[in-house]
């Protein structure tokens, strides 16, 4: 391979561990500092806002139409615990879609898919392989490492409840934290600080950075030296 820029990296970690403010960083970088992290010019392909169209057509299906909700119950929950993974699906069909417009797509372009799973519906061993072989074979896993306790006080701390649909604000009810994010399978499926897991066959390389001390919080300079740290490894690792 002689690229110096991941095709596909895929974000993981808890809700509020970092990979929101990741992508922003990530995105805001001038072209030439973007070979520093290996990431060409990002196309985000997050699968909160297609969760949040689905509850906000539950809403209105339930209380506008008087009709039964399609999604979610009334608290907010799946009625199906495979809608997660008919998310993961829908994001592998974006991707599919970035290369059916532009067969030359990653020439100049990194797609970042986003998204966060807790054991409760699944985890990442039930996720990952709803990605498809299309984007196994491109990609590489990123992995933000935070403690349930950090995550849960950074949702408390982000949520805005004017701007509940807000990639940056959006939050959950410490008991639906609790519920859907207390344990995370992440480490039992990719063990160590970076390596090589098998998804469907596909051999897919992984890197933890870890985020306990919250460097992605106003600590653009040590948010930038260990980003560049451990995608340097995790491309060492792809390439």
């Amino acid at each position: 391979m002689d690229k110096n820029t991941f095709d596909i990296l895929v974000l993981t970690g808890r809700p509020a561990s970092g990979k929101s403010e990741i992508i922003h960083f990530l995105a805001h970088l001038a072209p030439g500092e973007r070979s520093r992290f290996h990431v060409g010019q990002l196309d985000v392909l997050d699968d909160f806002p297609m969760l949040w169209t689905w509850f906000e057509e539950d809403d209105l299906l339930s209380k506008k139409f008087h009709r039964p909700r399609l999604h979610s119950d009334e608290k907010g929950y799946f009625i199906h615990e495979d809608m997660w993974h008919l998310l993961v699906e829908r994001l592998s069909l974006d991707y599919a879609r970035l290369l059916r417009n532009n067969p030359d797509y990653h020439a100049s372009h990194t797609a970042l898919i986003e998204f966060s799973r807790g054991s409760e519906h699944g985890g990442y061993a039930g996720a990952f392989p709803h990605l498809s072989e299309q984007v196994l074979r491109r990609a590489a896993i990123l992995y933000v490492n935070v403690s349930f306790e950090e995550s849960l006080r950074k949702n408390r701390r982000r949520f805005n409840p004017d701007r509940p649909d807000s990639i940056l604000e959006h939050g959950l009810p410490d008991e639906k934290m609790k519920r859907l994010y207390g344990e995370d399978d992440f480490a039992r499926i990719a063990p160590g600080p970076d390596g090589v897991t098998t998804i469907n066959g596909v051999r897919v390389p992984y890197a933890v950075f870890e985020n306990e001390d919250d460097v992605t919080t106003n600590k653009p300079g040590q948010l930038s030296a260990r980003l560049e740290e451990t995608l340097g490894r995790l491309f060492r690792l792809y390439r």
